[in-house]
C-alpha cells in the first residue's frame, strides 16, 4: 500500500539552537577581532601623534637655536655686555637693546613663577630665551612672523659721519615699534637731513620656550609653548602661543666656548654657573659663549593606554655635576618617548672662528 511521504516544514528547536549557538560564536570572534584591531588603530595613531609631536618639538627648538644672534646685516660682538642678566618679559625697548648681546638665556629646572610672563609653567622642566631677527623683512606680506608682528630691527649700513658720528654701537642700529623709529640708512646716506636710502627693516623675535602644565587651562596635558615679545599698533606685550601637547619635559645642554675659537670646549646645563660663576658678570660672559646646544625632549600619549604601566625612566643629559640627569619613573598609563639633538649655533660660532 502507498504512504504519502510526510513534507518537510521547517527546522527542529535543537537545530535552531546549534545554529544560533554557532552564530553567536562567529559573531563574539568578529567583536572581538573588531574591538581589538580598533584598540590596536587607536594605539598606533597615538604613537604617530606623539612621535610627530617629539619631533616636531625638536626640530622647532633646533631651527630656532640655529637662527640665534642673527640680526641681519649688523654685528653685535660690537655691543656692551649688560650689567645684569636681561629680564627676557621686559617690553621696554632699552631693556631689549641691553639684551641684544644674550642671543641665548637658559633658566634650569625652573621653579612655578620664575618669570612672571611665563604662566603655569611645569616644574623642574628648562626654559630658553632666544633672541634673533627674522629672515625676511617687514615689508614682505609673507613673512612668517607671529599676527601681532614683532619690534623691529634695522641696522646702519652707512659709512660716514651723518649717522655714526658719535661712533657709539647705539648708532649702528635701529629697534623700536613703529616706522618713526626706524631711522638708519642704506651706504647712500649722507650728512643732509631724510637724504639716502632707508635700511631695510626686520622683525626682532624674542621667543620664550617653556613646559606648560596644560594646554588648556585645567586639561592635564603638558605642552611645549612659547612667549613671545608682540608688536600692536606700537605697542609692546608678550603673548603666549602654544606649540605642541605631550612634550612633558625639555632640558638642555649648553656648549661652551672657552677659548674663542669657535669650537665647543665643555657641556653644562647651566652656564650660568659654570666654572664656579658667583657673579652676574661671570654668567653673561659665559652666556655669551655659548656655540652650540644639547635639546632632549620628553614625548608622552595625550590620553592613557589601557593595561599599561610605564615603568621605565629616562634619561634626559646631563647635570652640571656629569652624572645623568635621570626622569624617574612616572608608573602611570601614558606611553613616552625621548628625543634628542644637537645643534651647532652657526651665527655665534661662525663670529668666533679664526
Amino acid at each position: 500500500m502507498f504512504r504519502p511521504l510526510h513534507q518537510q516544514r521547517g527546522f527542529t528547536l535543537v537545530e535552531i539552537m546549534v545554529a544560533a549557538v554557532i552564530g553567536l560564536m562567529v559573531l563574539a570572534a568578529m567583536t572581538t577581532m573588531f574591538v581589538s584591531n580598533s584598540q590596536s588603530q587607536a594605539e598606533v595613531e597615538k604613537s604617530n601623534r606623539q612621535i610627530e609631536n617629539g619631533r616636531y618639538a625638536v626640530q622647532l627648538l633646533s631651527d630656532e637655536l640655529r637662527n640665534a644672534g642673527y640680526y641681519g646685516e649688523f654685528d653685535p660682538t660690537v655691543l656692551a655686555k649688560p650689567a645684569a642678566l636681561p629680564d627676557p618679559c621686559s617690553v621696554v625697548v632699552a631693556d631689549l637693546q641691553a639684551a641684544l648681546p644674550l642671543y641665548v638665556q637658559g633658566y634650569d629646572n625652573v621653579a612655578a613663577g620664575q618669570l612672571n610672563c611665563v604662566p603655569d609653567v611645569r616644574q623642574g622642566t628648562d626654559m630658553i630665551v632666544v633672541r634673533h631677527a627674522s629672515s625676511c623683512l617687514t615689508s614682505d606680506p609673507d613673512c612668517e612672523v607671529n599676527s601681532a608682528g614683532a619690534p623691529w630691527f634695522q641696522a646702519s649700513l652707512c659709512g660716514n659721519l651723518s649717522e655714526l658720528g658719535s661712533g657709539s654701537s647705539a648708532d649702528f642700529y635701529a629697534l623700536g615699534a613703529t616706522a618713526a623709529d626706524m631711522t638708519r640708512h642704506q651706504r647712500d646716506c649722507t650728512a643732509t637731513a631724510g637724504s639716502g636710502t632707508a635700511a631695510v627693516v626686520r622683525y626682532l623675535e624674542i621667543h620664550v620656550y617653556f613646559i606648560a602644565n596644560s594646554d588648556n587651562a585645567g586639561d592635564g596635558i603638558p605642552t611645549l609653548k612659547r612667549a613671545e615679545i608682540v608688536n600692536n599698533g606700537g605697542v609692546l606685550s608678550v603673548a603666549i602661543v602654544p606649540l605642541a601637547e605631550g612634550i612633558e619635559n625639555v632640558q638642555l645642554e649648553y656648549g661652551l666656548d672657552t677659548n674663542s675659537d669657535g669650537a665647543t670646549d665643555a657641556y653644562t646645563p647651566d652656564p650660568a654657573s659654570y666654572g664656579g660663576c658667583a657673579t652676574a658678570a661671570c654668567a653673561i660672559n659665559n652666556w655669551t659663549n655659548v656655540v652650540s646646544a644639547k635639546v632632549h625632549v620628553l614625548a608622552r600619549n595625550i590620553e592613557p593606554s589601557g593595561g599599561y604601566t610605564d615603568s621605565k625612566s629616562y634619561v634626559l643629559g646631563r647635570n652640571a655635576d656629569g652624572t645623568p640627569n635621570v626622569v624617574a619613573a612616572s608608573n602611570d598609563h601614558y606611553k613616552r618617548h625621548a628625543f634628542d639633538a644637537t645643534v651647532v649655533l652657526t651665527n655665534p660660532a661662525g663670529r668666533k672662528a679664526p
